[in-house]
């Protein structure tokens, strides 16, 4: 995806915000220091109210440093809360099928994969199991 297909994908009122914060944001400001928890390993209960937003497509939740989402399939995918640029809590946008960064336009497709600067490394992505009404994610 290019840069183009990006922002036409957020609309232009995201699209200014993202470079509003991003003037002077270049790709090597990486931290290669910024990844996922590991050894992740922790249950769901989608009966419990606090995981609710889970039961919407579309919907996710942010729990010891992971980001879980339903995805427009209605699977559940799992990667790293903070953006590799900078650390800054993403979001998951499901029509964009990405995780995006508002605070400097970052996004990565449902694989962790870099999709748009100015992150140049990947999510840490975690695995999903559902089994009945819950939902394991671990490492």
């Amino acid at each position: 995806m290019d840069r183009k297909e990006f922002l036409s994908l957020i609309g232009a009122g995201a699209t200014s915000i993202a470079l509003f914060h991003c003037t002077g944001c270049s790709k090597s400001s990486d931290n290669p220091n910024i990844t996922g928890p590991s050894g992740v390993n922790f249950t769901l209960d989608l009966t419990d109210s606090a995981n609710a937003s889970l039961l919407t497509i579309g919907g996710s939740l942010a729990k010891n440093g992971v980001l879980v989402a339903r995805t427009s399939s209605g699977s559940y995918i799992a990667v790293q809360q903070s953006c590799t640029h900078e650390s800054f809590s993403l979001i998951y946008h499901v029509s964009a099928q990405l995780f995006l960064c508002n605070k400097h336009g970052a996004a990565f497709n449902e694989n962790g994969v870099v999709a748009n600067p100015p992150a140049t490394k990947n999510l840490t992505v975690y695995n999903t199991k559902l089994t009945g009404t819950l939902l394991s994610v671990y490492s």
